[in-house]
């Protein structure tokens, strides 16, 4: 890569400053209930079994209201422009956020998580959209690896930050940062694609989710997009989310704690996401690199299994090794931006993630049940590899896109 100021000022400018600040403050409320799932049930009077099972339905209803938001921002982002998308998104949950600080019920913390999910939705893949389509197809890789690098921090941030204050002020944060964010993107420019489309002739078809599955070949594309994120909230939604159960069941010497399981976590994110980023950049390919951090993740899920009556240092460990593997969701979420036409870009960008993210309702409702039969080792171990091998499916159908001209659109 050339490091000389030209180059620099083409990558680093608003859309990408304010995409790696927006995607750091989407990271740290999206991972903060994770993190004050525990403390904050028990502060609204709940204890034992009820902490676990309040946990996976708020956190389920935060996905859904991801996997709903996510279309509908996509829509948004196709139909009325990527920034608008990235202004609505921003608002909702930041107000949600501050909601969430204010709640004394399970009944009201469950309406509040699902706007949140809802508001999260659109903000990495209006991110992604909006870069992709800014920069240059040689740089655009460098522009996504920031917003990764400086997005997923933000996970790491939230676990310091929910650790030193109450959890109600954790979240008053949260959505201060996104009201901050909100005026910064008043220096955010509209894409010149979005605009050459919304100028064009009217008969485009724009932000049509229905065509994505109108036409098998269209919609096996979209299907494999979402499959290869599969691991990367499996490790979040289950190996770290219920690490300190997980570990109980390995036998781990010492207490192992959710915020720091995040945080080790998400240290190893940024690290991989920049890894990830740097190295398709490198190596000219996205689907080389997708195809070294699935197998990376695979040999981290081992390591992580393998830990039993090892130290609560050696279970982090194992979680740092997990994050870097599924450093690879930026890198996943431009790959499935790019290939796609102009005209539902942003419907695609938007929605592979959060369906990656919902995909956390039906992995935990499987690790649950399964823990009823096999219990919680075998279960998450079984749902963990089955996640990897079809996530290396779906990659061998996936045409590489690292030099696509991203110019076009998808015919109705």
């Amino acid at each position: 890569m050339k490091t000389n100021p030209s180059v620099l000022r083409e990558i680093v400018q608003p859309a990408v400053i304010v995409g790696a600040l927006g995607y750091f403050v989407d990271v740290y409320d999206l991972i903060l209930f994770t993190i004050l799932r525990i403390p904050s049930l028990k502060s609204l009077g709940f204890s034992g079994e009820t902490l676990m099972n309040h946990g996976i339905l708020l956190l389920n209803l935060q996905m859904i209201g991801m996997l709903i938001g996510g279309i509908f921002f996509g829509i948004l982002g196709d139909r009325v422009g990527r920034v608008a998308l990235l202004f609505g998104s921003i608002l909702l949950y930041s107000v949600a956020n501050i909601a969430n600080g204010f709640v004394h019920s399970i009944e009201g913390y469950a309406v509040w998580r699902f706007i949140a999910g809802f508001g999260l939705a659109g903000e990495l893949g209006g991110g992604i959209t909006l870069v992709t389509e800014v920069l240059p197809k040689a740089l655009r890789g460098y522009g996504t690896t920031l917003i990764s690098t400086v997005g997923v921090f933000g996970a790491v941030i939230g676990g310091l930050v929910a650790q030193r204050v109450e959890w109600r002020t954790a979240y008053f944060i949260g959505g201060g940062l996104g009201l901050v964010l909100l005026v910064l993107r008043l220096s955010v420019a509209e894409s010149g694609m979005f605009k050459q489309l919304r100028a064009g002739p009217g008969r485009v078809s724009r932000g049509n989710f229905l065509m994505l599955f109108n036409n098998a070949g269209r919609f096996m594309k979209y299907l494999r997009c979402i499959l290869i994120g599969l691991p990367t909230w499996l490790v979040i939604g289950v190996l770290v989310a219920f690490s300190p159960e997980i570990s109980k069941a390995l036998n781990i010497q010492g207490e192992v704690k959710v915020a720091q399981a995040i945080d080790f976590c998400y240290v190893g994110i940024t690290f991989g996401g920049f890894s990830s980023g740097f190295f398709s950049q490198l190596l000219q390919s996205r689907r080389k690199i997708l195809f070294c951090f699935l197998l990376l993740t695979t040999a981290a899920i081992t390591a992580y299994f393998s830990t039993s009556g090892q130290s609560n240092g050696t279970f982090y460990l194992a979680i740092l090794l997990l994050g870097f593997g599924v450093g690879y969701w930026t890198v996943f979420a431009t790959i499935a931006a790019e290939q796609f036409g102009t005209n539902i870009r942003a419907t695609v960008a938007t929605t592979v993630p959060n369906f990656v993210r919902g995909a956390t309702v039906p992995l935990t409702i499987a690790f649950k049940q399964l823990t009823l039969g096999c219990g919680i080792l075998a279960s998450a171990a079984a749902i963990s590899f089955a996640c990897v091998l079809i996530a290396l499916w779906a990659l061998r159908g996936l045409e590489e896109t690292h030099d696509k001209e991203l110019d076009y659109l998808e015919p109705v």
